[in-house]
């Protein structure tokens, strides 16, 4: 394989260039970034207390609701504090091994936040479709095993991701990454080497995440819905639909801006590319 004379070899350091087009005012775009990632912490702090305190909110649909909020602050703090770095004190340097763990750490709780959601929609499957054993089947103790699967799986899908980058690229067209932290296919694209086998096992892992957490997802609603709608009383419809309104708004945010962010960055070729950083942000 012929490498370019105009390669780098082996970089300890990368360059995160924060929003390009935009440098002259990212100190004032870190400002509600910031606030943002205030209340996301300080909310979900909350959360967790209420749901620690109240005893009656010790039910697996609470749980899981704060393991929730747990991976929300884990992923906001793994992002935010080196954004504001960028932006606020000009400090865009990262070292390669820090940046390839802060990209492991941003899709671990991603894809954490996935299993967490369908952990939750089981639960609601359970709770409405079968409401005399969902006491037996959702104990504190599978509830523990089903946080430890969700974590593991993720960390064992996203470890190969540092290993395919650490281990097989020597060469780089260039250490500056054009967005403000360290994402997956942003480091890979910087490889002056063949990228194809981190391309393809990245959509693997998109995929394998997002399309069987989804398909569950979706066939445990459809089981949801077909229960419900047969209740034949309609306040115990409402109130059976209440139970889901929740889950149901997280899940559809979570997936339709990750979709969205996903689809824009590999073919919205003709937005300009600060708007689509500004989009990738915000997703």
């Amino acid at each position: 394989m012929h490498i370019p004379n105009s390669t780098i070899f082996m970089p300890s350091i990368f360059t995160l260039r924060g929003i390009p087009g935009l440098e002259s005012v990212q100190c004032w775009i870190g400002i509600p970034f910031f606030a943002m990632y205030l209340i996301a912490i300080i909310g979900n702090s909350l959360l967790l207390i209420i749901i620690k305190t109240e005893h009656s909110l010790h039910e697996p649909m609470y749980i899981f609701l704060g393991m929730l909020a747990v991976t929300d602050i884990a992923l906001a703090t793994s992002i935010v504090p080196k954004m504001l770095g960028v932006y606020w004190f000009h400090a865009p340097e990262i070292y390669i091994d820090s940046c390839l763990f802060q990209m492991c750490l941003i899709h671990t709780f991603q894809c954490t936040e996935s299993g967490i959601l369908l952990a939750m929609a089981l639960d609601r499957y359970v709770a409405i479709c079968y409401p005399l054993r969902h006491a037996t089947i959702f104990t504190h103790q599978v509830i523990t095993q089903i946080g430890a699967v969700v974590t593991l799986r993720a960390a064992t899908l996203v470890a190969p991701c540092f290993i395919l980058i650490k281990f097989r690229f020597q060469f780089y067209h260039t250490t500056v990454i054009s967005h403000s932290y360290c994402e997956h296919m942003a480091i890979v694209k910087l490889a002056a080497e063949d990228i194809r086998i981190n391309k393809i096992y990245g959509l693997f892992v998109a995929f394998t995440v997002a399309g069987m957490d989804l398909t569950f997802i979706t066939l445990s609603y459809v089981q949801i819905f077909i229960t419900v709608f047969r209740l034949p009383q309609k306040e115990a419809r409402l109130k059976a639909f209440n139970t889901c309104t929740a889950h149901i708004c997280v899940f559809l945010q979570l997936y339709l801006l990750s979709f969205f962010s996903f689809f824009t960055h590999r073919f919205g070729k003709k937005i300009p590319l600060p708007y689509l950083n500004l989009l990738f942000y915000l997703t």
